[in-house]
């Protein structure tokens, strides 16, 4: 239901009611309560098993399987990982996952356009939460819908790639605001895109959401990989440490 034809249900309307008297009600404010709260028994299993949880957001082709699979040869070791991904249709990125021998589960999700936090859930049985200590959750490739649905991740990453522009946050500043972080991805390709200004992107994200940390990277090329790893890093030192120190018993 958009604005332009929420006017079609309204009393006195042809839509507001079918033929046989039954009336047209909203249920999406009750779709997403129900999402949210599937949402925070996701995070409470997360949390449980001390696990950090990133949602990947970007467009389709920004190169968020291509950031995984250089993620995964980047982190130090002893820092384990996991992948669900959600598309449309088929089991490519995952396959692409399970090739470095991370464990990836597809979803696929056939006409949505987005993840939700059932979808989440139940991809969850698949995965053992007690032997990783990342999970990533790659998003359907759109920028519009995954923002308005809560998965139980700890941290949206956004991805925006040269080769889209830079005036994308502008275009979709939902997805941006949603965002506590912004990765300007093939950064390798930016010597031949001379219309993408990154200054131009980084103001207009600041704009929409003021502090939000922008870097450059190439998965490609590997630069500016070691900013990415490092908060990585940061946030699983952290979650173990807030895990340990829940677990420890305590003494009068």
């Amino acid at each position: 239901m958009t604005p332009g034809n929420h006017h079609l249900f309204e009393d006195g309307n042809r839509l507001a009611s079918t033929a046989d008297g039954r009336r047209t009600i909203e249920v999406l404010e009750n779709l997403l309560h129900e999402n949210d709260h599937a949402a925070d028994h996701n995070r409470r299993h997360f949390d449980a098993a001390g696990v950090f949880v990133v949602n990947l957001m970007s467009s389709p082709g920004s190169g968020k399987t291509s950031l995984l699979e250089a993620t995964i040869h980047a982190l130090p070791p002893g820092i384990r990982m996991a992948v669900i991904e959600g598309d449309l249709e088929t089991e490519n990125d995952a396959e692409r996952i399970r090739r470095h021998g991370v464990p990836a589960v597809q979803i696929v999700t056939g006409t949505a356009c987005h993840l939700d936090a059932h979808m989440v859930h139940e991809a969850l049985h698949a995965i053992d939460l007690g032997a990783i200590d990342i999970l990533f959750i790659e998003n359907v490739g759109n920028l519009v819908c995954p923002a308005n649905f809560d998965l139980g991740q700890h941290r949206n990453v956004l991805l925006l790639s040269v080769t889209e522009g830079d005036d994308k946050p502008a275009k979709y500043p939902v997805m941006f605001r949603a965002a506590d972080r912004v990765l300007v991805t093939k950064s390798d390709l930016a010597a031949h895109l001379p219309e993408f200004v990154a200054a131009r992107a980084r103001a207009a994200i600041d704009a929409l959401k003021p502090g939000t940390p922008v870097q450059e990277l190439s998965a490609k090329s590997g630069h500016g990989l070691e900013p990415w790893i490092a908060w990585l890093t940061d946030a699983v030192a952290l979650r173990r440490s807030v895990h340990q120190n829940r677990d420890q018993p305590r003494h009068a």
